[in-house]
């Protein structure tokens, strides 16, 4: 066999080079950053040791936001996994999106206008690992089309260990962990891509017996053995008597008897619960070494965050659902190495939602938004500056599961909290100053000093539910 001049083998590897830099070219994707997306489930805003943790071991978690920018009011527009997820995939509120529940998948036409479809049309490789969270077991596996790299699973995820035949017992966020670092593996140098990674913890297996439902990694059952969980100042019977008398006797009640009513039930499965952020966050380690070894690390935007808060027994509670601190309220961290040291290291202040996520990817794609996205790129706060028009309220909305869940709307403004129980009568409605009451425990409805305040919010409330349809 004659073997060709090493010449040869050099020009067609520079031609290769130049095709494949023309292809980059003409999709557009020159220059653009790579883009990882990180979402956690169930888990509330302070359990990170950036946020003020002392006990939660997440160092490299906490490394991303030493080097990026750290989001202290961040929020969800409907708190529960389906509804937030869609609007994450879509940056539209529920009222836009239409998606209620775990069984409405989204049609052709919506999908074509969220943040993976319209990144892979515009050249970027997208993979997408973990938990779905929106639509049946048929449509979400159809949704292996959708993306050049598919690792997604319907429902909850299943258990956290395979049952049997995994004689290795590796734990679901570990899986993940292997499969975003197989994605790396198989990625072109010269296509820029986006990978979500939404893994499954620390959101409880619920078809679990109610002792093991938080079911951390082997490796982790010694993390947190040697200390007592401190209880939320909350977790009282008198928090739990100022609230209505179907929140009282809701899921969230029930979930809180699974995982809480006592002293030796809070302290494991809280412990199982930092166990399993501690495991996601060694997984963060992993993909962030080897983003370093590839040569990918200077051009990757990290984003970190969750789905939804939880109730680790506040207010006498489980879970999340409800417009409480604790349940609407998010972990989020921002990591552009490509902003200078200055910008980096930050604490932000500013009002952010769970809608502004597909905006802020789009955007750092280059990629215009779609006219329907009711979000808003987060770039200005990344680069450290504060438009005049950035917002100071938003519109929350729960109908999820109106059977054990009782719905609620309201609006949430730097200042105030207003909650509406919609299908309550009579009405029951709430009010809390957050600037002289963060634990939101004096409901000032009923007070005359704050007759104009509540009227004002009650007419954001109703104009909010019309014009975000």
């Amino acid at each position: 066999m004659i073997k060709p001049p090493i010449l040869v083998i050099a020009g067609l590897l520079i031609i290769s080079k130049e095709v494949c830099a023309a292809e980059a070219l003409k999709s557009g994707t020159a220059g653009k950053p790579n883009i990882l997306f990180i979402l956690t489930d169930d888990q509330r805003w302070n359990t990170l040791g950036c946020m003020g943790d002392t006990n939660i071991l997440t160092p490299n978690i906490d490394r991303l936001a030493q080097e990026g920018v750290l989001f202290q009011n961040h929020f969800v527009t409907t708190s529960i996994c389906c509804c937030s997820r869609a609007s994450i995939f879509t940056g539209q509120y529920m009222r836009r999106h239409g998606i209620p529940d775990f069984e409405k998948p989204f049609t052709s036409a919506q999908w074509a206008e969220t943040y993976p479809a319209l990144l892979r049309e515009h050249g970027y490789r997208t993979g997408f690992i973990g938990k779905f969270g929106v639509g049946n077991d048929p449509s979400v596996y159809a949704m292996s089309n959708q993306f050049d790299y598919w690792r997604g699973i319907p429902g909850q995820g299943g258990k956290y260990f395979i049952e049997p035949g995994d004689t290795n017992r590796t734990h679901q966020t570990s899986r993940m962990g292997q499969q975003a670092l197989e994605f790396l593996n198989s990625s072109p140098t010269n296509r820029p891509f986006c990978l979500s990674i939404s893994f499954t913890a620390p959101h409880a297996r619920d078809q679990m017996p109610h002792d093991r439902q938080f079911t951390p990694d082997d490796r982790d059952e010694p993390l947190y053995a040697g200390i007592t969980m401190p209880q939320p100042v909350t977790a009282t019977d008198a928090y739990f008597q100022l609230l209505p008398k179907s929140v009282q006797t809701s899921e969230a009640r029930t979930r809180w008897h699974w995982h809480f009513d006592t002293p030796e039930k809070f302290q494991n499965n809280t412990k199982d619960y930092y166990r399993l952020i501690s495991g996601i966050d060694r997984e963060v380690g992993r993909i962030m070494a080897e983003l370093k070894m590839r040569g990918l690390a200077s051009n990757t935007v990290v984003i970190v965050t969750s789905d939804n808060g939880y109730f680790l027994g506040d207010r006498e509670l489980s879970d999340k659902w409800f417009m409480y601190e604790e349940s609407l309220r998010d972990p989020l961290i921002i990591c552009d190495p490509r902003e200078p040291a200055g910008k980096r290291g930050r604490n932000e202040q500013a009002m952010t939602l769970n809608i502004d996520f597909a905006p802020t990817m789009l955007d750092l794609a280059g990629v215009p938004p779609p006219a329907g996205m009711q979000g808003r790129s987060l770039i200005p706060l990344i680069e450290n500056q504060h438009p005049a028009d950035w917002r100071t309220e938003f519109f929350y909305e729960h109908h999820f599961a109106p059977d054990i869940i009782p719905p609620s709307e309201g609006v949430r403004t730097e200042r105030w909290s207003y909650i509406r129980w919609v299908d309550e009568k009579p009405l029951i409605e709430e009010l809390y100053d957050l600037k002289t009451d963060s634990l939101e425990g004096h409901n000032l409805v009923a007070d005359p000093e704050h007759v104009n305040t509540l009227a004002q919010l009650r007419a954001r409330w109703e104009k909010y539910r019309e014009e975000l349809k």
